[in-house]
């Protein structure tokens, strides 16, 4: 097959290295055209074989594997997706990898590595995929904003209903950053494995005027709170106790190959909340969240899509434009200050395209 994407492996472990290989090598549209123990052989490989894809390792000899990033970015852009190992400290690296421009990445499984490394070819095949696809992004440093978005007169039966994948997080922190420390509540869902999404959670903490946590079963939904989805163990939903919202995390099957699954999260918030939410797709990779947006819109909530020129992967937004599930398609840099706007003004609900 011709136009395969060519993949440069670069990890410590010579296990690791190998198991990639087999995986990619096994796909009909991809190669390993290359491996390197650590980043110092990769640069020369790098050079020869000029490749579409990098696969990297977090923690590695002779040089970090963020500041070898660090520099590719500045240097050579080139997609790249980590391999994580299920630490706090690799998923606080993880993080910062994101930030620093990386597309996606995988985690590496505690226990058997070679089972569990063969159990995500699927995975491993899709990222690779979108990364060979994707807009790479300027490294960011960030930084509380010097303005904020000022908060609507609004009560608190309003929200915002969030979904994201592949560029999710960095999506993510540019719509939760301006927010004002009385914005109406934030539910997301972001495509994410377990162990990572504390962290993911913790680090938008810190950066916003909102407080940003991983959401927990029973709580209720306050405004000037972000609750995002534990990644890979419950679908988060939107329930009600009264005339309050509640967090609800429920087991069950994947949706759309995915748990938490955006879908989900829209539909629960097009059966509770309806005109009072607004829906809010973001760049990803795949169909999730597409027809939820639509429930939500169908549901009387006002919607907007990412648009594909600040998607890293322009997929789930695209979908939902499809189905015209979105009213509005928006920039992500304006979208907060968009989505507060609509929710300040009732009125325009009914400039639905």
């Amino acid at each position: 097959m011709t136009n395969r994407i060519r993949v440069l492996c670069i990890d410590d472990s010579a296990l690791i290295r190998a198991l990639i290989s087999e995986i990619i090598n096994s796909q009909p549209d991809m190669e390993v055209v290359a491996t390197a123990p650590d980043p110092l052989i990769a640069r020369e490989l790098i050079k020869q074989h000029n490749p579409d894809v990098l696969t990297l390792d977090v923690e590695m000899p002779r040089m970090d594997g963020l500041d070898f990033l660090e520099r590719l970015m500045r240097l050579r852009p080139t997609p790249v997706v980590m391999i994580s190992s299920l630490t706090e400290r690799g998923s606080e690296i993880t993080m910062r990898a994101l930030e620093l421009g990386a597309v996606d990445f995988v985690s590496k499984p505690k226990l058997g590595i070679r089972d569990g490394m063969i159990e995500y070819t699927e995975l491993i095949a899709d990222k690779i995929r979108a990364a060979a696809r994707a807009r790479l992004k300027k490294p960011v440093t960030p930084q509380t904003p010097a303005t904020t978005v000022r908060a609507p007169m609004t009560s608190s039966e309003k929200l915002l209903i969030v979904g994201a994948s592949t560029g999710g997080t960095e999506a993510i922190r540019e719509l939760l950053m301006p927010l004002p420390p009385d914005a109406p509540a934030v539910l997301i869902t972001q495509h994410m494995p377990a162990g990572f999404t504390r962290s993911f959670a913790e680090r938008l903490n810190t950066l916003c005027r909102i407080s940003v946590r991983e959401a927990v079963h029973g709580e209720r939904v306050l405004p000037g709170h972000a609750y995002i989805a534990p990644g890979g163990e419950r679908h988060l939903k939107l329930g009600r106790s009264g005339a309050n919202y509640v967090i609800e995390l429920e087991e069950g099957p994947p949706v759309n190959r995915h748990r938490p699954s955006v879908d989900v999260l829209f539909e629960s918030a097009a059966r509770h909340a309806g005109r009072n939410a607004i829906g809010v797709l973001l760049t990803g990779m795949g169909r999730d969240g597409a027809q939820g947006l639509k429930t939500m819109r169908d549901a009387g909530a006002y919607t907007l899509a990412q648009d594909e020129a600040t998607c890293v992967v322009f997929g789930m937004p695209r979908e939902a434009i499809a189905l015209e599930a979105a009213c509005e398609v928006v920039p992500i840099q304006s979208m907060c200050e968009h989505a507060m706007a609509v929710m300040a003004s009732s009125h325009r609900q009914s400039l639905r395209v």
